[in-house]
């Protein structure tokens, strides 16, 4: 119930005397609103003074859902590395065979290069992840340098300790094959066991991001289900943290590579990739 102003209780006091109230009611009337007169008003003035400390605070920050985790992208290829041949050609072990320290990639009849579609998709996902407050690395710093090697590449992942790792890529099938598909490890008695099952879970949760955030089909002419598994890839046979590649699409169909071409699109492979590591870690 609220209060009574002082100056109705002096009213209701005169009040009681003149209705016929006793002569101490009347007095203890009187005697409660000169009381009140003289006291002083601490509490209403507090009120003010507590809102405009409020106002003034500063806002607590908001952890963000992937706090405390650590990504690694690996943006397949480079830019620079057709113009040493040597260098990419060299063999290096994955551990199953010898194969070249890298490529220079695939790229659509109009010459967008898979390095410069994988360099803008994973530096979009660097900003993304980073906003959700992830800690994200790169395993290369431009898109006209030569290599890193495949060996190199996982060995960043490992240094860092991921908690997961993604290789982004674009496919370079016959033009009349289309669709994404998601490449994980098998077991190869070597150091990418202990993780093979983790990395088919991280896999799974980036393919179903994918196709929701993209729209883009299942491939229809690798894997079942946009699932391909593999023992002959050194970005993953040498990965001690969970890890896959993504073929985003086709770059030799025109449908996939129109799509590639698109910054906006490309926006949303990166939207769609986050989600699906963000899906993983927090699972």
């Amino acid at each position: 119930m609220r209060a009574l102003p002082a100056s109705l209780l002096a009213a209701c006091g005169l009040i009681a005397t003149a209705c016929g109230g006793t002569d101490s009611g009347g007095a203890a009337a009187g005697q409660a609103a000169r009381a009140a007169a003289t006291t002083p008003a601490s509490a209403p003035a507090s009120a003010p003074t507590q809102a405009r400390s409020q106002a003034h605070a500063k806002p607590q920050a908001v952890a963000g859902p992937l706090e405390g985790k650590t990504i690694v992208i690996d943006p397949g290829h480079n830019g620079g590395n057709y113009r040493n041949p040597t260098a990419i050609n060299r063999k290096v072990n994955v551990l199953t065979k010898w194969k070249p320290c890298d490529t220079t990639g695939t790229e659509t009849n109009s010459h967008y290069t898979e390095a410069a579609f994988s360099w803008d998709v994973s530096n979009r996902m660097v900003k993304i992840l980073e906003a959700r407050g992830a800690k994200v690395k790169l395993t290369r710093t431009d898109n006209n340098s030569v290599g890193p090697c495949i060996t190199q590449r996982a060995a960043i992942g490992n240094k860092a300790k991921a908690d997961a790792a993604i290789s982004v890529h674009g496919d370079g099938a016959p033009a009349t094959d289309h669709g994404f598909h998601v490449i994980m490890p098998k077991k190869i008695n070597g150091p990418v066991d202990p993780v093979v099952a983790d990395s088919s879970r991280l896999g799974i949760a980036v393919r179903d991001a994918f196709t929701k955030g993209t729209g883009l089909p299942y491939s229809n002419y690798i894997g079942r289900k946009a699932l391909d598994y593999r023992n002959d890839l050194g970005g993953l046979n040498l990965s001690t943290v969970p890890k896959i590649f993504i073929e985003c699409g086709n770059m030799r169909n025109a449908g996939d590579a129109a799509k590639f071409k698109d910054p906006a699109f490309r926006q949303r492979i990166a939207v769609a990739l986050a989600d699906g590591l963000q899906h993983y870690l927090k699972a």
